[in-house]
């Protein structure tokens, strides 16, 4: 049985440490499917289809990850998508403590979900989307921040 590991986020937008986390996940499961999801309590800076499309982009030469846009429970989505794993990147102990709260209700959801915690590396662990919406959205640089060039948004 291949190992599918669902690594979802609202990605808006995809960061390097993102990357990160996909890229040491494909050394440790067969599939890594990058979740693109609507989080109902934020609006989002940049559509879904367009952050799609820049991730696909970024993985075109990787055959083992798939990037796929998803609406309702992330526990749900993974039983549809085969997915027995979450994978999901900590930069910080307030990360592990928000994380670990979604872990045991996606395990209530779907007993056979396993959530997978990778640290993130060091150099990242200070990056976040919503600093890099802020520089972006004022004009700042991120490229050090992100695999792609961010789109001008109005």
């Amino acid at each position: 049985m291949a190992r599918i590991a669902l690594f979802p986020g609202s990605f808006d937008p995809f960061t390097n440490g993102h990357l990160d986390v996909v890229r040491r996940g494909t050394q440790l499961f067969d599939e890594v499917i990058i979740a693109v999801g609507n989080n109902s309590s934020k609006t989002r800076y940049l559509p879904v289809e367009q952050m799609l499309d820049l991730i696909a982009e970024v993985f075109r030469d990787e055959p083992r990850v798939r990037v796929q846009a998803y609406k309702g429970l992330t526990a749900d989505f993974a039983r549809e998508v085969g997915a027995r794993y979450l994978l999901r990147g900590l930069r910080n102990t307030t990360d592990f403590e928000y994380e670990n709260t979604i872990a045991q209700a996606n395990r209530h959801v779907n007993p056979e979900l396993e959530t997978v915690f990778l640290i993130t590396s060091p150099a990242l662990a200070a990056i976040s989307s919503t600093i890099i919406r802020e520089i972006h959205r004022f004009g700042g640089n991120v490229d050090d921040f992100v695999p792609f060039a961010l789109p001008k948004v109005n």
